[in-house]
């Protein structure tokens, strides 16, 4: 037992608990009640595993992030993109099915932590990431409009479901629409108060109430999706007969759109004590929360912007507060566990309606709307894939567009000009589209020069044409890396230049790029260049090859 204490102990938070981060634990806990519950409905399992998810995931997750107020919870996206994973598991066994996806999710990210990926989070266009949270708010506002009103609808999609709906008033239920109308006013109503934080748990025990109260027994609740477990769960190895290879990309699609968001939470939410948030171990720590939440049954779960704002504000200080709001969870499911089958589902419907439609943002999308045509196709081809599209597909596509339009912007945003040598020094003039004979032309590039970016510089570099012996001298200053595409575009060029008594120099070559492209190994991939390496003086290596290469003209007789 006191091993036991001291292992306990040593993987506490070393802050000091502070009384309002218990206090701001017991807001958040209560405010997540609704959002949980209203998750496990998003994702088509029982509301019980939302409100396991946010215990488990906040008191775990929050043990080991870096982002230290970060609260590891339910979130709209990834309970949508589970959701999505397990369409078509039967419905007995969506349960089993979406605890293992909680555990497999959660070793991707840990895995990912572990291969210090989280640089790669930047590469993810904000254009799209947008784009495919505007399309996630529109799938959960249409998807829920059937639960909202009591509505039975067909469709493969969201979008058509809602039209379903719409075409056929004769389905909807009049006392359902009451109970959802009524939870719209009180959230929203309420929103606009200093009780905001409580908007949709007062609307839940109003609408809870109202179900006796009023004799509405046409309303659906929470006991009609299956049984609700009394207390807290027991921890509980999975069904590992369930896994698939849908069940294995459904889960990798959670885990990228989780860590996408927790480094938006980590950005949202700096550490007050000055130190900085690293990606990786945040990814960790949503991974430890995931694992977690899996083995007591909950779902995915990740960083939440609104859960993590909504406990800062309440008073929140330290990673104490995020746990304590875990924590105060058990002591919800111990004594109101009986009480949450009574919950109306158009209730939950209705709060996921108004935070799907609180969380679309219209002055970012105006502002990328303006940005240019790139921004504008991303946006709009995320938001429709997530319309048409599965999650899992979506974010497949989203993963994808970024990637391209980091390449288009790669090949697209590189700039090359003149520096002359006057007096000494090196001014920047615009690059000439031609050369002329028996000139010396010293060329920098900005922009990336990889893959399309250095065939991009081939057809902007000035062409030789007809003239007589051109010398260029090529800068390559502050490149720490140039791969195999780069030297065949200059070899190419060098070539050129050397068919009319030309000749390419390039300067400002870094050691580390020297010592991988040496003379040895570009002899073997036949390339001729005259490399000089960088010296600490700017402009140093440059000048010397220009130098040289008035020498080379002095020694060239004129034709």
């Amino acid at each position: 037992m006191s091993r036991l204490t001291q292992w306990i102990r040593a993987r506490l938070p070393g802050e000091r608990m502070r009384k309002s981060d218990v206090l701001a634990g017991l807001s958040g806990a209560i405010g997540s009640v609704p959002d949980g519950m209203a998750s496990g409905l998003l994702a088509g399992v029982n509301p019980v595993h939302g409100l396991y998810a946010s215990m488990a995931g906040r008191v775990f997750g929050g043990l080991t992030t870096s982002t230290k107020l970060m609260v590891v919870t339910t979130t709209s996206a990834s309970a949508l993109a589970a959701g999505s994973a397990l369409a078509t598991v039967p419905v007995d066994d969506r349960s089993a099915a979406m605890v293992l996806l909680t555990l497999v999710a959660g070793a991707v990210m840990i895995v990912a932590a572990a291969l210090e990926l989280g640089r790669y989070t930047r590469f993810v266009s904000h254009s799209v990431m947008t784009g495919f949270l505007s399309g996630v708010a529109a799938n959960i506002a249409f998807g829920q409009l059937a639960g909202f009103t009591g509505a039975s609808a067909d469709g493969d999609v969201a979008v058509t479901k809602a039209a379903d709906v719409v075409l056929h008033p004769g389905r909807i239920d009049l006392a359902s629409l009451l109970i959802g109308t009524v939870t719209v006013l009180l959230v929203v109503g309420l929103s606009r108060t200093r009780f905001g934080m409580l908007g949709s748990l007062a609307a839940l025990i109003v609408s809870t109430a109202m179900l006796p109260l009023f004799g509405l027994d046409s309303v659906a609740q929470v006991s009609d999706v299956g049984d609700i477990p009394q207390g807290i769960p027991l921890p509980a190895l999975p069904e590992l007969s369930m896994l698939t290879p849908s069940l294995i990309s459904g889960a990798a699609a959670v885990a990228v759109i989780v860590l996408v968001q927790g480094v938006g939470v980590a950005e949202a939410a700096p550490n007050r004590d000055g130190t900085r948030s690293e990606i990786n171990r945040d990814f960790t720590g949503q991974g430890v929360g995931n694992v977690a939440s899996g083995f007591f049954g909950g779902m995915p779960v990740g960083g939440s912007v609104g859960q993590t704002a909504l406990t800062t504000v309440a008073g929140a200080r330290t990673r104490w507060g995020p746990m304590w709001s875990g924590l105060w969870m058990v002591v919800i499911l111990v004594a109101f566990a009986g009480l949450v089958g009574h919950v109306p589902m158009p209730t939950l419907s209705a709060v996921l309606i108004v935070a799907a439609i609180g969380s679309v943002d219209p002055a970012r999308i105006v502002a990328i709307w303006r940005s240019g045509s790139t921004s504008r196709i991303a946006l709009v081809a995320t938001f429709v894939s997530t319309l048409l599209l599965p999650v899992t597909a979506a974010v497949a596509v989203g993963v994808t567009l970024s990637l391209l339009l980091q390449l288009n912007q790669e090949a697209v945003d590189l700039k090359v000009v003149q520096l002359r040598a006057e007096n000494g020094r090196l001014i920047e003039v615009p690059a000439p589209t031609a050369l002329r004979s028996r000139e010396i032309v010293i060329l920098d590039v900005y922009g990336s020069l990889f893959y399309a970016g250095a065939r991009t510089l081939q057809v902007r570099l000035p062409d030789p044409g007809d003239a007589e012996s051109p010398m260029v001298v090529l800068r390559m200053r502050g490149r720490t890396t140039l791969g195999a595409t780069f030297f065949v575009v200059v070899s190419d060029y060098a070539r050129r230049l050397d068919a009319v008594g030309g000749h390419l120099y390039l300067s400002g070559i870094d050691a580390q790029v020297l010592a991988y492209w040496n003379q040895d190994r570009l002899h073997r991939q036949g390339i001729a260049l005259d490399l000089y390496p960088a010296t600490a003086t700017l402009g140093e290596s440059t000048l010397a090859a220009y130098a040289e290469a008035r020498v080379r003209l002095r020694d060239q007789p004129a034709s």
